[in-house]
């Protein structure tokens, strides 16, 4: 597991968040149906349909709810994959690919629908993403985006210079476009709205308890944890993505787990909140080493990127956010910076999730590239699904084996040679 970020303070979301649903550490050996491992979006919601299905599920969860990438995320609720729709009906073909485009353009209606149908306490504003184009050629990408989605019946519009200038408070931007299906949440107390979800439901859930080992016994697996105490399953689904891929053997090689760090300023004053981000979206850019931004509830401005790889040593690993955060809207200057937090993503081979099952009555979840709310949510949906029933069609994405980045050793070398190049090519601010 990556070391924890510099303790320079809480969070912002744990700062702001709902609080958690009571929990204690496993402390006796124990059984159920489905073993779920991870106490984030994928293993939350997996848990919780699978309990609405009768399913008896107990979650273990290394350290507290949403302490991996569910709790330190941008709180962006975005649908869609990193394909567009034309290439994911090539990629899979005209019946699967089909269902691949069905599932990503419902995965911010998951999150949404969830909260609402169970009076989750979570700020929410779900007004819309802007992809904002920072080259000619990106401009482009971003009308073929949008024309695509149209085409499938996505409620989303082309952008100009000035429209999404209007939109962001910034003129940075040469265009875009406008997906309004996506929105915002508070990240972390989503997560605690769903574990407080699962509960209620019947899934049981134990924090603080680091599976150690997963062995297989009688036909059953057995996951042995810190304390000594076991559980004895059925079935386990594994949900740690970037923070506990070394649990199952050659997982952690099919994944760059890169650290993508925020920063908020203090609420703005009134005068400067209205000049940004006014009718209430989000945003996040075309450029390879992208830039995202958002106003949360109390109306700080976030701003988040790309970080140094290795885990930050103090506040100067945030300074490059917090100078183009001024660069793109100079109107923020002089107002302080109240926050810095980071943590980390996976990212797969071929920029999409992997669904692996390298062993019976194993499941394992991977792969998020920076729309983990939306995806890990309608995932673990999904997961519950074919647990349940054996339905390998109620899955979005066909199984797969487990293939290493080539190399994997060298990553930091190459991750930070790929970096520097993108930095030369993206452009400046």
């Amino acid at each position: 597991m990556p070391q924890e970020p510099f303790p320079l303070a809480p969070s912002l979301w744990a700062a702001t968040a709902a609080p958690a649903p009571a929990t204690v550490p496993l402390q006796e050996s124990t059984r159920a149906d489905v073993l779920v491992i991870g106490a984030g979006y994928a293993g939350l919601s997996t848990a919780l349909h699978l309990a609405e299905r009768g399913v008896d599920a107990l979650v273990l969860e290394a350290r507290e709810i949403g302490f991996g990438g569910s709790g330190r995320n941008g709180g962006q609720v975005i649908p869609g994959l990193k394909y567009d729709p034309d290439e994911l009906m090539a990629r899979y073909g005209p019946e699967r690919g089909a269902q691949v485009l069905r599932f990503a353009a419902g995965t911010a209606d998951a999150v949404f629908d969830l909260i609402e149908r169970h009076g989750m306490d979570v700020p929410r504003v779900r007004a819309g993403w802007i992809q904002g184009a920072h080259t000619r050629a990106a401009l482009e990408l971003a009308q073929r985006r949008a024309a695509q989605w149209t085409r499938h019946g996505a409620d989303v519009q082309a952008l100009d210079r000035a429209q999404v200038a209007a939109r962001l408070g910034t003129g940075k931007y040469l265009g875009g476009w406008l997906d309004r299906r996506a929105g915002t949440i508070q990240p972390l107390s989503y997560v605690r709205g769903l574990a407080r979800a699962a509960m209620r439901a019947g899934a049981r859930l134990h924090t603080d308890s680091p599976v150690r080992a997963l062995r297989r016994e009688a036909g059953k697996w057995v996951a042995a944890t810190a304390s000594g105490a076991t559980v004895t399953a059925d079935r386990v689904i594994l949900c740690t993505n970037a923070y506990g891929a070394d649990l199952w053997p050659g997982l952690k090689p099919t994944i760059i787990d890169a650290n993508t760090f925020q920063v908020a300023t203090q609420p703005l004053p009134d005068d400067v909140r209205a000049s940004i981000l006014p009718q209430g979206q989000v945003c996040s850019d075309t450029r390879n080493l992208l830039l995202y931004f958002r106003l949360d509830h109390q109306g700080r401005l976030l701003m988040g990127g790309r970080g140094p790889f290795r885990e930050p040593k103090g506040p100067q690993d945030w300074r490059h956010l917090e100078r183009v955060m001024v660069k793109m809207f100079p109107q923020v200057a002089g107002i302080p910076f109240e926050y810095r937090w980071c943590g980390r993503v996976a990212i797969t081979r071929d920029y999409l999730p992997h669904l692996h099952e390298p062993a019976p009555g194993v499941l394992i979840d991977i792969g998020c590239q920076g729309r983990g709310v939306g995806l890990q949510t309608a995932m673990g949906q999904a997961m519950a699904r074919y647990v349940a029933e054996g339905d390998q069609a109620a899955l979005p994405v066909p199984l797969t084996p487990i293939k290493p980045f080539p190399l994997y050793g060298l990553r930091r070398v190459y991750v930070n040679a790929v970096v520097t190049w993108y930095r030369l090519t993206d452009g400046g601010v």
